[in-house]
């Protein structure tokens, strides 16, 4: 039985005529590919190239060899291309800000699953630096992220744009120290808002902290205190704070889509309708990294 390593080594270097140039094809070093050709000549107990001269060439023997080795290995592409992209089938794990599991993402999650009847869609929310280091740990197929700057490796990335939020009826800027409205300790919009205010050299006060964005959405609207938001999720029971409150500036916040290699056909197809989803909405700016 031929190993399939070998035949893809064979194959490079006969097209490539190049050691060298085949490695790099292959991502291996020129050592890893001289080896496996030995082993693949000595299996055969034949020569399959000619390495006398400049340009490496098949022998006969190789050349008879070279037509199976592409039907072998085009025949085992196309059956990992099939198996791999086997529609409704398996688990497609997805991990989304707090503030994106809401309405907004619902109808694009219930539209992918009555197209893919047989995929189990498991989303969890939370704060992105947690989804972050899940993903990192191969606890996600796709994720979607808050992030300060690019997104690096990401499939595609939108700004964010944040702004200081107070209550439209109850305000409370302008008490000292500066009341806050804050997500727990590690949460992105939290580590901003206290720099950006320390920076200032501002007095302030964790005046309420909460995982939920409901919960702050609520108590920023009841005047608990001040808080730092993407513009997208404000009511009209929030105030967007001016530049008359001289408020630290906070910009880079990024919203990225990240997903795993080798990603199938249900999940190339929820990766579209999230691009979709954020692409369309004003406030994300929809502009695509790659």
């Amino acid at each position: 039985m031929f190993d399939p390593l070998l035949l893809r080594s064979f194959v490079a270097v006969a097209d490539c005529g190049n050691f060298t140039r085949a490695a790099e094809r292959l991502h291996l070093t020129q050592s890893t590919v001289s080896q496996q050709l030995r082993r693949l000549e000595e299996s055969l107990g034949c020569r399959l190239l000619d390495r006398s001269q400049r340009q490496v060439v098949a022998t006969a023997e190789g050349e008879q060899l070279l037509g199976y080795a592409r039907r072998i290995l085009a025949l085992q592409d196309e059956a990992a291309e099939v198996l791999r992209h086997q529609p409704g089938s398996g688990v497609l794990r997805l991990g989304v800000p707090e503030d994106f599991a809401a309405e907004r993402l619902m109808p694009v999650l219930a539209e992918f699953s009555a197209a893919w009847p047989g995929v189990r869609l498991e989303v969890t929310s939370g704060l992105s630096p947690e989804l972050l280091r899940l993903y990192q740990g191969g606890e996600f197929d796709l994720l979607l992220v808050k992030r300060m700057g690019d997104g690096g490796d990401s499939l595609a990335s939108w700004p964010e744009p944040l702004g200081w939020v107070g209550s439209a009826s109850h305000p409370a800027y302008g008490r000292e120290p500066l009341p806050l409205v804050v997500f727990p300790s590690g949460g992105l919009y939290r580590n901003e808002m206290l720099h950006g205010l320390d920076v200032q050299g501002r007095r302030w006060r964790i005046a309420y902290s909460s995982a939920s964005l409901a919960s702050v959405r609520a108590a920023v609207a009841a005047g608990l205190g001040v808080s730092l938001l993407p513009l997208r999720v404000l009511g009209p029971e929030h105030r967007l704070l001016g530049k008359e409150e001289d408020l630290p500036e906070i910009q880079g916040l990024r919203l990225a889509l990240y997903g795993r290699k080798g990603l199938g056909r249900a999940e190339e197809e929820l990766v579209g309708r999230l691009k979709a989803l954020c692409g369309a909405d004003d406030s994300c700016g929809g502009e695509f990294i790659r």
